[in-house]
């Protein structure tokens, strides 16, 4: 083989120079480190951040639930934020309270929600249930105050939708300080609580609601009808009072100017205006059948016992029978009967009116 070629040492390092090691500066070192440990950190802290956006993202508006429950949830006046939120939570509309807590807060709940009944569903997100009760959508009762019903049945049938309770409204009905401040002269509100269709809702409570009622009543009771009033020498608690005896004796619109004049002509001639339902009025049972023990009774509103009007209303008459008491027609008629399918039959003189009863006794029994 041939030689290989022979190189000096110096020639070998000039030809072929390996490199020199480096000295690393240690500070340098340490800084690199720190900011790679920052990025990771920073990075970790960004999918953090990012994880829990997509979270309370998915939590705000994802239904609670895909069962659609109906759930009424009822808010009392003087209840604080926590207890509402107590409320929703225990009625499993609270899928993640920290969460819905701090949404709400965020959406000025804490300070903003309306006492009231609220119908909520599972099938609502949470900001739609927020956004509900920051609006105070509760929800309403449409109730309607049939015409002639006593002070004691509108009671029972607010408090059969749990509007109010029974002996509450009844109680507050018969204050008469609350009474007076209605403008109301009796002890009683009975007769000053017009039948009509009302929105209510559970949050109102019996001041409200018979204030609501009142208020119907006298929008109702025109000027124009106090003047008539004063020009038949009668105050407005008579004027009630004798509607509440029209109402109470027919439901035919017709037929009431009629029942009307019957009592107005009784009333001029002294005669005590026998009017049946002023018998049953105090009592608590009632089965709906007048009998004669009934009319014998000594009860203040019995017009078989006393003479005149009774010293209140019997009823809550509505604007026809007002009308109708205000504006008789002009006849001589004194009494009237039943004639078995809710209208009456008139008679001027006492021999007419038993002949009539005859009548229709035997019709009866057949």
């Amino acid at each position: 083989p041939a030689e290989l070629p022979q190189f000096s040492s110096t020639e070998c390092c000039s030809e072929f120079p390996f490199p020199r090691t480096q000295s690393i500066d240690p500070h340098t070192f340490m800084k690199s480190r720190k900011d790679r440990k920052f990025k990771t950190l920073l990075l970790l802290a960004f999918i953090i951040v990012l994880s829990g956006a997509v979270i309370a993202v998915n939590f705000v508006y994802r239904s609670v639930d895909d069962s659609s429950r109906t759930v009424l949830i009822d808010i009392p006046r003087g209840d604080g934020f926590l207890q509402i939120i107590d409320k929703l939570d225990q009625a499993g509309l609270v899928t993640n309270r920290p969460l819905f807590t701090t949404l709400a807060i965020l959406k000025g709940a804490a300070r903003q929600i309306r006492a009231g009944e609220y119908e909520l569903s599972s099938s609502m997100t949470p900001v739609e249930i927020i956004a509900k009760l920051v609006k105070g959508e509760i929800k309403f009762y449409m109730v309607t105050i049939p015409e002639d019903l006593t002070v004691r049945e509108i009671a029972a049938l607010l408090a059969a939708n749990k509007l109010v309770k029974e002996s509450n409204f009844l109680d507050l009905a018969r204050d008469g300080r609350f009474v007076a401040s209605l403008g109301i002269a009796g002890d009683s509100l009975e007769g000053y609580l017009y039948p009509e269709t009302y929105k209510l809702d559970r949050s109102m409570g019996s001041r409200e609601i018979i204030q609501i009622m009142n208020r119907q009543f006298w929008k109702r009771f025109t000027p124009e009808m106090r003047k008539r009033a004063a020009e038949l020498g009668m105050t407005i608690n008579e004027v009630v009072t004798m509607a509440s005896l029209i109402g109470k004796e027919t439901g035919f619109k017709d037929e009431k100017p009629l029942i009307s004049a019957v009592f107005h002509n009784r009333l001029g001639m002294g005669m005590k205006l026998q009017s049946d339902p002023t018998a049953v009025y105090d009592l608590e049972e009632f089965d709906g059948k007048i009998r004669r023990s009934h009319l014998l009774r000594d009860a203040p509103h019995n017009t078989y016992r006393i003479k005149g009007l009774p010293p209140g209303p019997i009823a809550n008459p509505d604007i026809d029978s007002l009308k109708a008491a205000l504006y008789p027609v002009k006849t001589d008629y004194l009494y009237f009967v039943s004639n078995n399918n809710g209208s009456h039959d008139f008679s001027s003189n006492l021999t007419a009116h038993c002949q009539a009863v005859s009548r229709y006794q035997i019709l009866r029994k057949k």
